[in-house]
Order: structure tokens, then sequence, then C-alpha cells
């Protein structure tokens, strides 16, 4: 099987798309990725080309380091550690050959461990193709707030829209959906399909008694906005916070539990080209969000407005992405191999 072969024969400007709205197997990467498996199947029985997970669904969000301080989140980091997992590893590997045998695109949300230390994380997503191929690895530019407890900043290689035989798609992570240069980077590639994953919810507490932060309502305001300035489909995953996760988080602690109960919860999407809703919301219960998509509609749209086109000033705008993934050291003499070399079968990426 070769990396460097994408996509798959047929194409058509129709697809049914899913996100999938489901919760983690809290801080156990195994049982994390033969969920993703199963469901990945079981979306693509129902006919599904594309099938869109949360954020760090494997092995779940880092919700206690809003609720706990930092200097008593060290045994969870660890457990976190632990559970996070490397883009050529088993589980991966297992999840691209589920998307391989039912033939179905899959965006995947992990906690990336990175290859020179244990100690260093990502907030990343992967997209695999129905072929069980890597075609774009994205690394969340910036962790939000107390996110930043456990992962590191990524960087702009995986900034990339991919050409698939369902469409151009994109990929950003929470809150880089707010990030407009981010946003607009995948609009100049010509996105045509937007995957955006969220947590199951934000842990917040205002001691002035202020409304608690609503993260369905920034949910829909970010996917309307985007797709509409992209003129793109957007699927919106979130994660599900069901009881077994809500145990492992609050580890007892009654007021976290109070807290995490309290939260409003997320919710999984899918908005069209003009802004509007073209699924139904899932936000109670776990399931799938199943839409029939046609990327022809796009064209009409950017008749109106194409920011990266004719609605556009190139004269005057300019902006420069830099794709270059760091290193933490270059050796002179040395061949440097791609971290992605043995995604599956030991070929590279182009």
């Amino acid at each position: 099987m070769s990396l460097n072969s994408k996509g798959s024969e047929h194409s058509s400007t129709r697809a049914l798309v899913t996100a999938v709205h489901a919760a983690s197997v809290m801080l156990d990467k195994a049982a994390c990725t033969a969920k993703a498996c199963e469901l990945i199947g079981k979306a693509a029985a129902d006919g599904s080309r594309f099938a869109v997970f949360p954020e760090s669904f494997l092995p779940g969000f880092p919700l206690w380091n809003g609720l706990i301080r930092p200097i008593d989140g060290h045994s969870m980091f660890r457990r976190f550690a632990d559970n996070s997992v490397r883009v050529d590893g088993p589980e991966m590997a297992a999840i691209a050959e589920a998307a391989a045998k039912h033939r179905i695109f899959v965006s995947m949300g992990i906690s990336e461990v990175s290859p020179h230390s244990e100690g260093c994380l990502w907030n990343s997503n992967v997209l695999i193709s129905d072929r069980g191929e890597l075609l774009n690895h994205h690394r969340k530019l910036v962790p939000t707030f107390y996110e930043k407890l456990s992962w590191t900043s990524g960087d702009g290689a995986g900034l990339k829209v991919v050409s698939t035989s369902i469409g151009r798609i994109g990929s950003l992570i929470c809150g880089e959906n707010n990030n407009p240069l981010s946003r607009y980077t995948l609009m100049a590639q010509s996105e045509q399909i937007h995957t955006s994953s969220y947590p199951p919810v934000w842990p917040f507490r205002n001691p002035l008694g202020a409304k608690p932060y609503d993260l369905s309502d920034a949910i829909r305001v970010r996917a309307a906005a985007h797709s509409f300035e992209a003129k793109a489909f957007t699927i919106v995953s979130a994660g599900f916070l069901d009881e077994e996760s809500l145990a492992v988080i609050a580890s007892g602690n009654a007021e976290s539990e109070a807290i995490l109960r309290a939260c409003p919860r997320s919710c999984s999407m899918i908005v069209g080209p003009d802004g509007t809703l073209r699924s139904d919301i899932r936000s109670d219960a776990e399931g799938f969000v199943h839409t029939e998509i046609d990327v022809a509609e796009i064209l009409e749209h950017k008749q109106h407005h194409d920011m990266a086109g004719y609605y556009n000033r190139m004269d005057i705008y300019s902006l420069h992405v830099q794709r270059a993934r760091p290193q933490p050291a270059y050796f002179r003499g040395d061949i440097l191999e791609s971290e992605n070399d043995a995604f599956i079968d030991g070929e590279g990426m182009d």
C-alpha cells in the first residue's frame, strides 16, 4: 500500500458525510482505538464516505486541567501521556486499516506523542483516505488556555487542503476556528469540506456569577462564519461526556464532578456553504450526524463572495505561511528521515 497514492478511483460531487458525536474511553488508548474502528464500520454501513471524530478522541480530552491545581495534576498527565499515541504507531495503523476495509475517509483527533520526547505532546488531527493512506497530519498551532498544561504548540506543516474523491478537505481544531489567518490559509487552497473538532464541554467558573461559557453557542457561530466566508461545508464533531469519562476526570472530587455536570454540553452538526444548518444538532446523546453534501453547490456561492479569488485584493494583502516542521536538533552529515515514513508500511509521504 503506497502513501503516495491518494484518494480513490471514483469521484462524485455528492457524498454522505458524518460527524461522530461520541465519548472517548477515557485514558485507555486500546479501548478508544477499538471503539473508533467500530464506529468507522457503522458509519460506512450507513453509507457514509467520510467520518469525522472529535478533538483528542484518542485517548480523551484533558478536562482535569480546568478543574484542579496544576501541582495536583501530575498523575493525570502521566496517564494521559502514557495513553497518547504516535502517528506511526499501532493504534493509528488499526484505524487506517478500518478506513481501508470500509472504504471511508476518516478525520481523527488524537493526543500525539513526539518521536523525540515522550513528555512532549501535541493536540493533533489526522486525515486518512478510504484506502488507509495518511493524507494530512495537523498539529494545533496554539493550545487554548489550560490545554497548555498537556500540549505544546504545533506547526504549520498540516495547514493543507487535500484533494480527494469527495472534495478538497481541510481541518482545524477547536479554537483554531477563531483564527482568521489559519482559516484563510485553507480558503486560499480552495477548501470545500472543512472539519472542525471540539471537546465535550469547557469547564467554566466565574465568581461574579456570569453565565457559564456555552461551547455549543461558540461552535454554531464559528461553523456558520467559516462556512459562509469560505463557501465550504463544515463538519463539526464534538466529544460527548458520558458517566464513565466524568468519573475518570473528576477522580472522586465532588466539586469537579459538580462543575462538569453544570457545564453546557458541546454539539455536533454540519453547516452548508451559505452558513445555514444542513443537519440536526446532536448534543445530549452519542450518535451520528449524517448529511449528504454536494460540493458542486459551492460554485454558485463563490459568484457572490470568493475570498481567495475575485473578492480579494492580492495586490494589497499578502499572507506568508511557514510550513516547515521544526526539529529539536539538526545534525550535520546525518540523513534525516520523515517521522511519517512508517505510518503503515514503511513508505514515505510525498
